[in-house]
């Protein structure tokens, strides 16, 4: 499959994370632990896709699966990096229970995780040409992405006021004080 597709696929994810999340912390009905409740099904989740997923890859493709003799390197960047991934989901599930409505955070957090991957990025493996060769519309893009997250958090639509419960109508059947 075309990589493209992945990449759509995780947007896609990725996009529905923060509010499926937020659904989850306030369905738990315990507003002090609701937020760590619903982590730690997003644990066993992890668990179920991140574990359980590459084994099954591994083993139909014929890879090794003799995890703690895998190379050193690349185990302890894996590791370190799903502690990061880890870290950034319980951040996000912390900003939402210091009361920031899940549109706000996610977009704060897309918009500035391109830009802390792209100056992170470029740390790691310096430009071909030195730091002189960025385009300048490289940084125009970083400012874009943090222009628009910055617009997207503070004029996003806010959400239709809820429903009013019906009336209730007393009846004179069910009702003996109307008798």
């Amino acid at each position: 499959m075309h990589w493209l597709v992945f990449a759509l696929v995780t947007v896609v994810s990725w996009g529905v994370y923060g509010v499926m999340l937020h659904q989850g912390q306030m369905g738990m009905a315990d507003k002090e632990n609701g937020r760590y409740m619903a982590f730690l099904y997003v644990g066993i989740a992890y668990f179920l896709v991140a574990i359980l997923g590459p084994i099954v890859m591994l083993k139909l493709q014929g890879g090794r699966l003799d995890f703690l003799n895998y190379p050193p390197k690349g185990l302890w960047w894996s590791l370190i990096a799903g502690v990061f991934g880890a870290v950034g989901a319980f951040g996000v599930l912390l900003a939402f229970g210091a009361k920031g409505s899940p549109a706000v955070v996610m977009s704060i957090v897309f918009a500035g995780a391109p830009v802390v991957n792209a100056i992170y990025s470029l740390l790691q493996h310096p430009p071909a040409g030195g730091w002189g060769s960025i385009k300048p519309q490289f940084y125009l893009g970083i400012l874009l992405a943090a222009v628009g997250g910055c617009l997207v958090t503070f004029y996003k639509p806010a959400p239709a006021a809820p429903a009013k419960a019906p009336a209730v109508v007393a009846n004179s059947v069910n009702n003996p004080a109307s008798r």
